[in-house]
């Protein structure tokens, strides 16, 4: 069993086709909704990221996972059969960011601000949260701890 293995369990997730499924074997950020060019893309709208240790997930199955290389900065990791998009990961990052929706309830997660508002798309409208919001990165402001 490894390291990872041997800490509790965090959290369960899968793609709509079960061919990525995985476990968080340690603390998972509260949710960021990212409305970047990139996230607009893949989401069709925004995208809805939490946070892990790289090292603490633990895939049960990586059979449909494939990564595109989004930027000089990024990847992105997805489900080739059902499309899902799955992480965000910096390249040579020791965090990835999990869609969160893909995170099995109860997930215990909740919304903590929005960031790139100024690449929103021009048809949707900010909820009326009270949430932080920032033009573009929140240079990891909304970092902060790990929940656990």
């Amino acid at each position: 069993m490894s390291e990872q293995e041997n800490k509790a369990l965090r959290a369960t997730a899968s793609c709509l086709c079960g061919g990525v499924a995985f476990g968080v074997h340690g603390p998972l950020r509260q949710v960021v909704h990212c409305y970047c060019s990139q996230c607009r893309k893949t989401h069709g709208l925004m995208g809805p990221y939490t946070q892990a240790g790289l090292d603490d997930v633990v895939f049960t199955s990586d059979a449909t996972l494939k990564w595109y290389q989004s930027s000089d900065q990024a990847k992105r990791g997805f489900c080739q059969d059902c499309g899902a998009s799955i992480f965000w990961q910096p390249i040579d990052g020791h965090m990835v960011s999990i869609s969160a929706g893909l995170i099995d309830p109860p997930t215990g997660l909740e919304v903590i601000g929005h960031i790139y508002v100024e690449h929103m798309a021009d048809f949707a409208t900010l909820p009326d949260d009270g949430l932080p919001r920032f033009a573009t990165t929140s240079a990891a402001k909304l970092d902060g701890e790990l929940s656990n």
